[in-house]
């Protein structure tokens, strides 16, 4: 049976409300998150994203009653993220209604966070988050703290020790190409895709549906996340898996 292509609307919340911008610069308000998700619910979206962006550098908790009354609303699979330090924080979120919880930074500072999360949920459950700067030599480095801390670490090695640990999906977003409109990095999502054996969804820099079309063919993504191009123009979801099954891809119409 051949899997299909997954098309993932990401909302970055701040604050009090969603927001977006470039290069991890998020400070363009963009709406209410509940709104947003009432909006692709009618859309034919496969799966959401929602990222509390502000919960890591302020150092709190994830807001468990907001993603609590979120889910309510959301009938599509849903993967939260944002402030999740330990495993009773991943537990938490898939009570009140996540069905996958991203973890980025934690995971980076203490990958046992990984296993342990895979071990207690299943591996299903757990996508670690990997944000990368490609530097002006081309030198690719995962970052951390929403993408302002530089960790040293190679974005491919990374993916190989979450994949080891239990991890069950990769997010793979470009910090320097987000919010550009300018495609996907489709070198680096073909690197962490022939390292790994899990799925990928690639991240950060979409801006027409051909770019979509481009990271899954070159860069053998298995989905693809996508927020500017989904706030900022007149392109849907609906539209993209339309043309990308035009394009040949399996996707779910």
């Amino acid at each position: 049976m051949t899997v299909k292509i997954r098309v993932m609307p990401t909302l970055l919340f701040r604050d009090v409300g969603l927001v977006k911008g470039v290069g991890f610069d998020s400070w363009r308000r963009t709406g209410s998150a509940l709104q947003a998700i009432k909006v692709y619910n009618m859309r034919e979206v496969d799966e959401l994203v929602f990222l509390d962006i502000r919960a890591t550098p302020d150092g709190r908790a994830p807001d468990f009653a907001q993603v609590d009354e979120l889910a309510d609303e959301c009938f599509m699979p849903m993967t939260v993220g944002g402030g999740v330090r330990n495993p009773d924080h991943i537990g938490e979120l898939l009570a009140v209604g996540a069905d996958k919880v991203a973890v980025n930074t934690a995971a980076l500072a203490r990958p046992e966070l990984i296993r342990d999360g895979a071990l207690r949920y299943g591996s299903q459950c757990i996508v670690v988050s990997i944000d990368v700067l490609r530097h002006a030599d081309g030198r690719a480095e995962v970052m951390s703290h929403c993408g302002k801390q530089p960790t040293g670490r190679e974005p491919v090695e990374w993916a190989k020790e979450a994949e080891a640990m239990g991890a069950g999906e990769i997010l793979l977003t470009s910090v320097d190409r987000d919010g550009t409109f300018t495609g996907y990095d489709i070198p680096l999502t073909r690197a962490v895709v022939d390292a790994v054996r899990i799925p990928v969804i690639a991240s950060g820099g979409c801006g027409s549906y051909q770019h979509m079309a481009d990271v899954l063919r070159d860069g053998k993504a298995d989905a693809i996340a996508a927020a500017s191009i989904f706030h900022f123009t007149e392109q849907t979801p609906k539209e993209a898996k339309r043309y990308l099954k035009q394009q040949g891809f399996h996707v779910r119409v």
